[in-house]
């Protein structure tokens, strides 16, 4: 009876949620068309510039949010993971995994300055403002790459424990918390020592991607392989709670002034869930978007999200015994989809 109970009162927290949050909940506000060949990877915005940069093969694609539309390119970043901006240094900073180096680039040609030596296989950044760093996690190196932004030199190398994934910046605490896909936890760097103070497990979540922080009350959001999202309290490090998610986790993103915790799957799904004071996450709504749509960014100053895909070809038999193989990329059929919780898709 318990049970049946809790199942109940769970329904009626999601209709309720679902009735408070009104035009909160998302809808299709368009698509923004990007073109080419190649596949893409990590997505980021500047709000200052009110631009998105997208990883896209051998380039970054620059797009302005207050036109929709592609306003430039950086070149030369072979197997290019992610990008960062720097508007304060008018900057921005590459991983371009296939050399492992960081392309430096002028925000205001998009032209690249210099180059950096990274670890193997360079992928995910996140800059880190109190000390005008950027951090480069290289995946197959277990380790990270921290480069004086101003200077562009490295500054130190730390070693991790496993592939990190997705890191993201809690800049009143003084750390940087990195998902470890192989290890099923997240790293605590710490930002002045430039090392890592604690490794916090995840269980029941496994393989963890994505990563978000609400740093006002101390919550962090991880999506995992194995169809959940778990929420962690960053004072204890412990799992407080946890919500079903998609297939093919990779983004996730957290809306501080809604409230709203996002994960990006590449089965087409965007789980939303709400955070509920002090330990609770519901899912107030299961986005369909399209499939391959499995990296995201939020426009905190918009609400609006942003999701990259493509047609995809059929995928070729495998060959017997063989593993099943990966279908390729239509050309020119690149783009992103955005989503709203109201309005036009104009700002």
């Amino acid at each position: 009876m318990g049970s049946i109970l809790r199942s109940i009162f769970g329904c009626l927290v999601v209709l309720v949620c679902s009735t408070a949050l009104g035009n909160e909940l998302y809808q299709s506000a368009g698509e923004i068309p990007i073109g080419g060949e190649g596949g893409w990877d990590i997505l980021t915005i500047d709000p200052t510039a009110n631009r998105l940069y997208l990883s896209h093969a051998t380039k970054v694609v620059v797009v302005d949010l207050g036109k929709n539309s592609v306003i430039g390119e950086i070149t030369d970043t072979p197997g290019v993971h992610a990008f960062v901006a720097v508007p304060a240094l008018q900057r921005g900073f590459s991983s371009n995994g296939k050399e492992a180096k960081a392309s430096v680039v002028d925000l205001r040609t998009l032209k690249t300055i210099s180059k950096i030596d990274t670890g193997q296989s360079p992928d995910a950044i996140v800059y880190e403002p109190k000390h005008r760093e950027v951090y480069i996690f290289n995946h197959a190196g277990n380790s990270c790459t921290v480069i004086d932004a101003q200077t562009a030199t490295v500054s130190t190398t730390i070693q991790l424990s496993g592939k990190p994934e997705f890191a993201t910046v809690d800049e009143a605490a003084g750390r940087i918390y990195c998902n470890i896909e192989d290890k099923s936890e997240v790293a605590v760097i710490d930002t002045l020592k430039h090392e890592v103070i604690a490794c916090w497990a995840l269980a029941p979540g496994e393989e963890p991607s994505g990563i978000a922080l609400d740093a006002r009350h101390h919550r962090l959001f991880a999506g995992c392989h194995n169809k959940m999202m778990v929420m962690l309290d960053t004072n204890t490090g412990k799992v407080i709670a946890n919500m079903p998610i998609g297939a093919g986790a990779d983004g996730c993103a957290f809306d501080d002034s809604t409230k709203l915790a996002f994960a990006s799957c590449g089965d087409g799904t965007t789980t939303i869930g709400k955070k509920h004071p002090p330990d609770k996450l519901t899912v107030v709504q299961v986005l369909r978007t399209e499939r391959g749509a499995r990296t995201m960014a939020l426009n905190a100053r918009t609400h609006r999200i942003y999701l990259p895909t493509a047609q995809f070809a059929p995928a070729p038999s495998p060959s017997p015994g063989g593993s099943p193989a990966r279908p390729s990329i239509v050309p020119n059929t690149l783009k992103l989809l955005v989503y709203t919780s109201g309005g036009p898709i104009k700002d």
